[in-house]
């Protein structure tokens, strides 16, 4: 990994979210965890590294890091690898990550690593959705990207159903049968519904919802 790699965006948040944390203190809630989570994975991460054991790399965006959990490690990441004894996780995922971030930053950062991962998983394209200025690109992005990642990497797909995410899941889909991927079946009704499992942002998950989140992405990783 190159040093001083950061899990943090290189981009200042959007004039919407800034006003957003300032009038309303939930989403100041959540927004104040960006900065000690990407410390935290920071210091994780180099552990991780320094030690032995099979290595689990994560990439992807907020959701990755656990923004909205009580903790970094109260993400669906850290409950997933609190029931992998012995595996190593690093996490290179990025707040307010968009397909691009993992196409420039994070791939780069993975190849920089001493060996490959033993296992892979990739969550990204929520931000690219979300944003009009991103959304634009994110087909060819993400198409991209899959035909990057390596057989047997772990993506997860949209769970909901307007065209972005369609198209989203339209494209993993078509890699995954083609490619050897690894599905991670969001349009599943545990993540289809996200009454109570929100954070007080009402965008990220809480802890609850990322146990739902967990649960599917463990299932896709105990199928590889």
């Amino acid at each position: 990994m190159p040093p001083g790699y950061s899990n943090l965006s290189e981009r200042p948040p959007g004039r919407f979210l800034s006003l957003a944390a300032r009038l309303l203190p939930g989403v100041r809630a959540v927004q104040d965890q960006v900065l000690p989570y990407a410390a935290a994975w920071r210091d994780h991460n180099a552990a991780a590294l320094a030690a032995t054991g099979p290595l689990w790399v994560a990439l992807g965006d907020s959701m990755t890091q656990g923004i909205g959990a009580g903790a970094y490690e109260r993400g669906w990441v850290g409950q997933v690898a609190a029931r992998m004894p012995g595996w190593r996780v690093v996490n290179l995922a990025i707040s307010g990550g968009i397909v691009r971030d993992v196409l420039d930053r994070q791939l780069p950062a993975l190849d920089a690593l001493a060996a490959p991962p033993d296992l892979l998983t990739v969550m990204i394209g929520s931000n690219d959705m979300f944003n009009p200025r991103h959304r634009p690109h994110l087909a060819a992005d993400l198409a991209e990207l899959l035909e990057r990642l390596p057989p047997g990497t772990v993506v997860g797909n949209q769970p909901g159903t307007f065209a972005p995410a369609l198209e989203i899941n339209r494209l993993i889909d078509d890699a995954v049968a083609r490619r050897g991927l690894v599905l991670a079946e969001f349009r599943d009704p545990r993540t289809r519904t996200w009454r109570g499992k929100l954070a007080a942002d009402h965008f990220h998950p809480n802890e609850r919802g990322y146990a739902s989140m967990a649960a599917i992405m463990e299932e896709a990783i105990r199928r590889r």
